[in-house]
């Protein structure tokens, strides 16, 4: 028993000592945090749009403010299983979509989605997808200012934020 319980207490204490071996780097980790966020930012600035917090949507939402929210994930894979409340579905590819590709938007054409985002081009507009290294709300805010839309924003977080931050999901 006393074999046992030094065996034990040996191998807690060299876990413990070459942990650090095993965890990745913190320094490593922030080479990713760094690369994240400078992406974000290079695609805002190529955008022309505005980014937003989860907490800053549901506040917007909770205080009823007038805005159009899409959600550019697939509708059955995605929006239909839980989506931010009000959001409407329009799905965008992951890869940058520089020109309108209809076979990259379920069929979708420029005017589907202009219609969707509605006439009034001063409106807020919120984009999101999955989660901050998804680009298809780079490309539904994108376009959304390609078309002529004043306020527009990119929710970076996107549904896996809205999750995590334990907000009410609509489906």
């Amino acid at each position: 028993m006393r074999k046992i319980s030094i065996l034990i207490l040996a191998t807690l204490l060299v876990s413990l000592l070459a942990g650090g071996a095993w965890a990745k780097d913190k320094f490593e980790e922030e080479v990713g945090v760094e690369a994240s966020g400078v992406k974000l930012v290079r695609e805002v600035q190529r955008g022309g749009y505005n980014v937003l917090t989860t907490d800053e949507l549901k506040k917007w939402i909770d205080e009823k403010k007038a805005m159009v929210i899409v959600d550019t994930m697939p509708y059955a894979d995605s929006y239909k299983k839980g989506h931010v409340p009000g959001a409407l579905q329009f799905l965008f590819p992951i890869p940058e979509m520089s020109e309108w590709d209809t076979k990259e938007t379920d069929g979708k054409t420029k005017e589907d989605f202009e219609k969707l985002l509605g006439p009034d081009k001063d409106k807020t507009i919120v984009i999101y997808c999955g989660f901050v290294k998804c680009t298809r709300s780079h490309n539904g805010a994108a376009w959304a200012v390609k078309l002529g839309y004043k306020n527009v924003y990119r929710y970076p977080g996107g549904i896996f934020a809205w999750k995590g931050a334990g907000y009410q999901m609509e489906k």
